[in-house]
């Protein structure tokens, strides 16, 4: 097969999307990138270096449009964060997309699902992932499914939780599946490989391809490795039988710094064995080559390096139609409140956005930080995102990263903009922009954006007004006085 096709990659800006596209790149491919918003790639280092198409994948003509010319198409995209009705969500995508890819005569779909038996029950996630494997395979474009069950790497879902749980309890209370079910993790390494691997058929067919690393395991020796490779001492696990999946959910959502939603669709997930099993066809696959401990290793030394290319939370829509943007006219939609401050400083453009930039995470938010983690703490038992979600890199941002329970929907030389994704009843905003005056100074403009959902969201922002005026003040100020040393 040329180098040359043009490959089509929808999910790029996910956790394994956005790390498959360069890979594509440095083999010799032309690459189309298929996402709802093209802001969400505009600070990737390849960004110049494909085509951008924005598309909605549950739209054909938007579909067909993604994969006119195309040879070949990655199908990468999940609702493990949907909060209902996800399953029928990703029948329609997958029913569009295979449709389109008959009309637009692909010679083959790449699809990534979860590795487990076909009759699975106790898991509404990987009984979908199995589901848009068929559905794509009932079209006429031939389809290779590789399934694999915990992904190993820095960034991941699963290596986050399992970090979590590692790092912060040194004695753990869980299920008693944690000690029996087995699965087959892998480093995103060998899932790209694998990617990779049969992208390359030259006679493509309708097969399916279980993939996972050489040692099969229980996820009580999962987090063991974890504390030896991390270097720390070996946690009590204590299983339990009274720890049902929702509780345990709620249990790795107030600890980690997955979102509920994504803990309960993960933790469905691992209530049940997966392992690869032989039972299908494993036409072309590679000997995966990373151990347990080597893919841990090399997690932690990306986290170390500040290398970690993409994350979970990349996949979080950060762009939807349904919440208006902080510039909308205020005749578009609701009212929109603001809480507005300003202040001239003879600190540079470079060094204020450098420092406004650098807030969140471990950084923290230069002011009244206890009063955030508390905002993070009741975030969290309200089933939000909370605080854990961190940062990327603790100074640089670009569009679609995460800070803290904000994301990143603007980011110049000369402006940050935050959506924020903790649960409030409207959709809010915070933002700061720099400008330089005729007389060498900076204008700093910080503001506090609202638009309230009722008369809850009304009495919400006018309860919080006054803390907010204090909060925001002293944050600009030490901002700025920070950017000034």
């Amino acid at each position: 097969m040329s180098n040359e096709e043009l490959i089509a990659v929808t999910g790029s800006t996910g956790y394994v999307g956005g790390r498959l596209v360069p890979r594509l790149l440095e083999s010799g491919y032309r690459v189309r990138c298929v996402t709802r918003s093209k802001e969400s790639l505009a600070n990737r280092s390849w960004s110049n270096q494909v085509d951008i198409v924005e598309a909605d994948l549950q739209n054909k003509d938007q579909t067909l449009t993604a994969l006119a010319d195309a040879d070949r198409a990655f199908y990468l995209v999940h609702s493990m964060t949907a909060q209902r009705n996800f399953a029928e969500a990703e029948e329609n995508m997958a029913s569009v997309f295979a449709e389109a890819a008959n009309q637009s005569n692909l010679k083959q779909i790449v699809y990534l699902g979860g590795l487990g038996e076909d009759n699975l029950e106790k898991s509404l996630h990987l009984q979908s992932r199995h589901n848009v494997g068929k559905i794509l395979a009932a079209g006429q474009t031939p389809v290779s499914e590789l399934r694999a069950a915990v992904i190993i790497g820095s960034g991941s879902a699963s290596f986050e939780m399992l970090r979590s749980l590692v790092e912060v309890l040194p004695v753990m209370v869980v299920p008693r599946w944690v000690t029996k079910t087995q699965c087959q993790p892998i480093s995103i390494g060998d899932v790209l490989e694998n990617l990779l691997h049969v992208l390359n058929s030259d006679e493509p067919v309708n097969h399916i391809l279980e993939i996972g690393g050489p040692e099969v395991v229980t996820y009580r020796e999962m987090m063991h490795a974890y504390t030896k490779v991390a270097g720390l001492r070996r946690r009590v696990i204590l299983p339990v039988p009274v720890l049902t999946p929702r509780l345990s959910s709620h249990w790795v959502n107030l600890v980690s710094p997955l979102p509920f939603t994504l803990a309960r669709a993960l933790i469905d997930s691992l209530t049940t064995d997966v392992i690869v099993q032989g039972n299908y066809e494993k036409r072309g696959t590679l000997s995966n080559k990373d151990t347990l401990e080597a893919a841990i290793g090399k997690a932690l030394a990306r986290i170390k390096e500040l290398e970690i290319p993409t994350r979970w939370s990349d996949t979080s829509s950060f762009k939807d139609p349904a919440i208006p943007e902080s510039t909308d006219p205020v005749w578009s939609g609701g009212k929109i409140l603001v809480e507005r401050r300003e202040i001239v400083t003879s600190a540079s453009e470079d060094a204020l956005m450098k420092t406004i930039c650098s807030v969140g995470g471990d950084n923290g938010w230069f002011a009244f930080n206890w009063l955030w983690a508390i905002r993070g703490f009741v975030d969290k038992l309200l089933g939000g995102v909370g605080l854990r979600r961190g940062r990327r890199h603790p100074t640089d941002l670009r569009v679609g990263d995460t800070v803290d329970f904000f994301k990143v929907t603007s980011v110049t030389e000369n402006r940050l903009q935050l959506l924020a994704e903790m649960r409030v009843p409207g959709h809010a905003w915070l933002e700061w922009n720099v400008k330089r005056m005729e007389n060498g100074d900076s204008l700093v403009t910080q503001q506090a954006l609202f638009v309230p959902k009722g008369v809850l969201g009304r009495a919400y922002w006018y309860v919080l007004l006054l803390p907010h005026i204090v909060i925001f003040s002293r944050m600009l100020n030490n901002l700025v006085e920070k950017a000034e040393s």
